[in-house]
């Protein structure tokens, strides 16, 4: 990262965080799934606006962005917050709902971190889209492993992958 400015995520970041998400969806699961899954996306994009207006009203704290220097753009964001699981014995409390940057800046330090802001050295889990390459590779590198579990959603297996 150079100039990029790191910060908290504000309910005004509704519209640019949409878009980012759905943005970093086709690029990150376009290769993965069903383009139709992402067209779909694309056309609640009003519903995905309403949906980060009440994220970011409630709690705003638990989500960060990246924003580029010039022009404001967001380049990125995390969000991380208590497990949305039920409680498993050994699994961590924290969980990271999602972790995302643009294809653009992959490999330069946004990834690692929005993840340091969002959860430090804390032990935690998270769902990986089995054959997402790109990510098992980054969250194995800031000390995740893969616990054995998974889950069928509607976009395909997803694994999970815990850090203690």
């Amino acid at each position: 990262m150079t100039s990029e400015l790191l910060r908290p995520s504000e309910p005004s970041d509704a519209d640019a965080l949409t878009d980012l998400h759905l943005d970093v969806w086709e690029e990150a699961y376009g290769h993965l799934i069903d383009e139709a899954i992402l067209r779909n996306r694309r056309a609640d994009r009003a519903q995905r606006v309403a949906r980060w207006r009440e994220i970011l009203d409630r709690s705003a704290d638990r989500t960060h962005v990246v924003e580029a220097a010039a022009g404001g753009r967001l380049l990125g964001f995390v969000s991380a917050g208590p497990g949305r699981d039920d409680p498993e014995p050994g699994l961590p409390d924290v969980e990271v709902w999602a972790l995302y940057v643009r294809a653009e800046v992959y490999g330069q330090g946004f990834g690692h971190a929005l993840l340091e802001k969002a959860i430090g050295p804390a032990a935690a889990y998270l769902w990986v889209l089995d054959g997402n390459e790109r990510a098992i590779a980054f969250y194995e590198r800031q000390g995740f492993v893969f616990d054995g579990s998974s889950k069928v959603e509607p976009v395909g297996v997803e694994r999970r992958m815990v850090r203690t």
